[in-house]
């Protein structure tokens, strides 16, 4: 792995557990601003306890040593619950810069961390 690679992976995979890490524990905090954000995308209230207890299990998995199969899992459902976010609020015509950025910047983070991710954190397939 080269230093350039090494760099992307670790700033893509900080900022990607930030930003899963702060909205997960608001979001099982059950904030104002994520009920309101929520309940206007038509999701119900307690969707907030599931979605943030995963996306706190998944910064834990993904940070880890070891345990690549779960750390596969974690990407694949933070890419799944960031583009998700960003259909969900297209779909209801809320256009906001903040709704859009957010979790485009947090797929491509998403993209980025998992590309560049070192050897010793991939799954390797041997063809037998």
């Amino acid at each position: 792995m080269t230093k350039t690679h090494k760099i992307i992976y670790w700033v893509a995979t900080v900022l990607l557990a930030i930003g899963m890490l702060q909205s997960g524990i608001f979001a099982v905090l059950r904030t104002k601003q994520w009920v309101d954000l929520v309940t206007a995308l038509g999701y119900p209230v307690y969707f907030l306890s599931i979605l943030g207890t995963w996306k706190i299990l998944g910064v834990i998995a993904i940070l880890v040593p070891r345990f690549k199969l779960l750390k596969e899992w974690a990407y694949a459902g933070f890419f799944f619950a960031m583009t998700g976010a960003l259909i969900s609020h297209l779909a209801v015509g809320d256009h906001e810069t903040k709704a859009i950025l957010g979790p485009l910047f947090q797929t491509i983070f998403v993209i980025l961390s998992w590309y560049f991710r070192p050897a010793d954190r991939k799954i390797v397939v041997v063809n037998q």
